[in-house]
Parts: C-alpha cells; structure tokens; sequence
C-alpha cells in the first residue's frame, strides 16, 4: 500500500521559477509513488486575495500549470480545498483547543507584525487550517517549497 502524500500550492499569482522549482517540480518526482493528493489552497489564499474573480481565475491557473508540467489526473486525485468542508470544520475544532499565545507564535504571523503589515485573523488562523488540512487526510508525507 503506498504511502498518502498530500501537496499543496495557493494560487496567489501567476506561476513563476520559484514555484516550478519549489513545489511543481518536486511533486512532479515524486506523485506516481505516492497515493497522491494535490489540493489548491484557495481558502489559504483569502489572507492576500481578496477578488474573488481574481481567485477563481488563479485557482484555475494553478490546476493547468500542475496538468502543464506532466501530472496525470489518472494518478493523482487534483481538488480544491474550499470544495471539501471538513476542512473549515476540522480547523475550527483546532481552534478552539488552541490558545492565542501558542498562535501568535506562529512565523508568517510574527513576520508580518514585525514589518508593521496588518496581519488579519485568517493569517492569524492559518496554521490551523494547514494542520488540519494535512490531518483530514491521515497524510504521511507532506513535501513543502523551498
């Protein structure tokens, strides 16, 4: 039986080498061993986005760039995350485990503070849904961009 892998790319923008060379790439290596799961992160993508023209249009973009550079819909299962509930579900079940001082810990939050950027509550609440994100489908590996 092979193992669950779970990859994830928020359509934030038009596909560049960072991207290809950081999340495309390697998911592109490594799928066809794994049991597949590749997920379009558009609730992630609300934090920065906030057309939601813009954001359909991006999350379309994202899925032709994955089918452009070599993935086989056949092998591996291709969705969007806001098209499965539980992940909002799970996520606010975490949050209201979590508490506040554990997430303000969190890096991209302390980041954007330390910049003086607003930092809104989903940025605020991102790693919860990341967690449950990964947790909703008992994922064994979870490959991340450089």
């Amino acid at each position: 039986m092979k193992k669950r892998l779970l990859t994830g790319l928020q359509p934030s923008g038009a596909l560049h080498l960072g991207n290809y060379f950081g999340a495309l790439k390697p998911f592109v290596d490594l799928y066809q061993d794994y049991d597949s799961h590749l997920m379009v992160v558009d609730y992630h993508a609300l934090t920065t986005i906030k057309d939601p023209s813009t954001l359909r249009q991006n999350t379309k973009d994202v899925i032709r760039d994955y089918l452009a550079v070599g993935v086989d819909p056949s092998e591996a299962i291709i969705f969007k995350q806001s098209d499965v509930p539980e992940h909002t579900e799970l996520a606010w079940i975490f949050e209201c485990l979590v508490t506040v001082p554990f997430l303000e810990l969190a890096h991209a939050y302390k980041d954007k503070v330390a910049k003086g950027l607003e930092a809104n509550a989903g940025l605020f609440n991102y790693p919860m849904l990341m967690a449950a994100d990964i947790l909703l489908y008992d994922t064994e590996v979870v490959p991340v961009g450089q």
